[in-house]
C-alpha cells in the first residue's frame, strides 16, 4: 500500500504550519497552515527556494550547527530550539530520516500551549 496519499493528509490536516526542507535547505513542501502563515514572504512561491532567503544570519548558523548534530546521532530525532511567549509555543527542529535512519532533510515545528478552545466532541451513538 502507497502511503504517500495517507502522509500528506496527515500534514495537510495540521493547524501549524509545516515547512519540509532537503539537506541543501531547499523549500520542498508546504502544507496549507505554511502557505497563509508565510504568505506576506510569498506563500506558496517559496517552494524551490532556499529557507535561508527568509532567515537572519544567527538562524542559518543555528540550523546548519543543528543538521550537523542530526548527521552526527543518528537517534536523535529533534531539538527544542525556543519558546515563543507572543504565541505561547515552543518551537522544534525535527530531523526527516529514511529507512535506514540516513538524514534527508528537516522542518520546524510548532507545539502550541494554549487550551483548546473548540467544543469538545459530542456523543455519537
Amino acid at each position: 500500500m502507497d502511503l504517500g496519499l495517507y502522509y500528506k493528509s496527515v500534514l495537510e490536516s495540521d493547524d501549524a504550519p509545516i515547512v519540509l526542507c532537503d539537506l541543501e535547505h531547499v523549500i520542498i513542501y508546504m502544507n496549507e497552515a505554511a502557505v497563509i502563515r508565510y504568505g506576506k514572504g510569498g506563500g506558496r512561491e517559496l517552494l524551490g527556494r532556499s529557507l535561508f532567503d527568509c532567515h537572519s544570519e544567527e538562524s542559518k548558523e543555528k540550523i546548519i550547527k543543528i543538521l550537523e548534530y542530526f548527521k552526527k546521532d543518528i537517534s536523535s530525532s529533534s531539538v527544542f530550539t525556543f519558546h515563543n511567549d507572543k504565541e505561547n509555543k515552543d518551537v522544534y527542529m525535527v530531523a526527516l530520516r529514511d529507512d535506514d535512519r540516513k538524514l534527508i532533510g528537516y522542518y520546524e515545528k510548532h507545539c502550541y500551549r494554549n487550551r483548546e478552545e473548540r467544543e469538545r466532541y459530542k456523543e455519537i451513538l
